[in-house]
């Protein structure tokens, strides 16, 4: 699978991973909490600047970035068409604060330091009969796949640009889906091998 994550190093890359996790939870839920669209708008330019101050390492992710933006202008534009244009601008900040808040994580953090964040957070279910070991594995993979659809479509993209000069927009939906599908049964063949051990 393709991944996200940057060799380039950052300050971020420093902190460890269950601390971002924490963090990047803590004010993404806060950011949900909050309706005044100044109180947003500040987060979301803090939230701006910490993305910006990677520098290199995001450079994986800019095609995701460009989806994000899109998405929050449509989502602004339905709000204003139905007359709501403060709720779309609320629902356009939180969204992006939460997806550069995600992406900084994506880049700057190994899936297999997640993977162990989350078997010890989830450790104390133990006791209540939880095969947590699976249920940790089950996330880890999960922000994996969406690693893998931004990156089989980033590349879908430009082999289709490359070819035509255009971009793929819904022309990428069905080799894109079919390479999704083809990834998870070899994940899931693998994993069944291996649980099978």
């Amino acid at each position: 699978m393709g991944s996200l994550y940057s060799e380039d190093q950052t300050w971020l890359h420093r902190v460890s991973a269950s601390v971002k996790l924490l963090m990047f939870a803590v004010l993404g839920t806060l950011q949900y909490w909050m309706d005044n669209p100044m109180v947003l708008m500040v987060g979301t330019v803090m939230c701006g600047l910490m993305f910006v101050s990677l520098g290199r390492a995001i450079l994986p992710a800019r095609k995701l970035v460009t989806s994000v933006i899109l998405a929050c202008l449509l989502i602004m534009a339905f709000h204003s068409y139905m007359q709501h244009p403060v709720l779309g601008l609320v629902s356009a900040l939180r969204l992006i604060s939460a997806s550069m808040l995600g992406i900084a994580l994506t880049v700057t953090t190994r899936t297999g330091d997640l993977l162990t964040v989350f078997e010890r957070w989830l450790a104390p279910l133990q006791r209540l009969g939880i095969r947590t070991e699976r249920l940790a594995l089950q996330l880890a993979i999960m922000l994996r796949f969406i690693e893998h659809f931004f990156t089989a479509w980033k590349r879908l993209d430009e082999a289709h640009r490359i070819r035509t000069g255009k971009a793929g927009g819904l022309h990428l939906l069905a080799p894109l889906t079919i390479q999704m599908l083809i990834s998870a049964r070899r994940v899931a063949d693998t994993l069944e091998l291996r649980m099978g051990e």
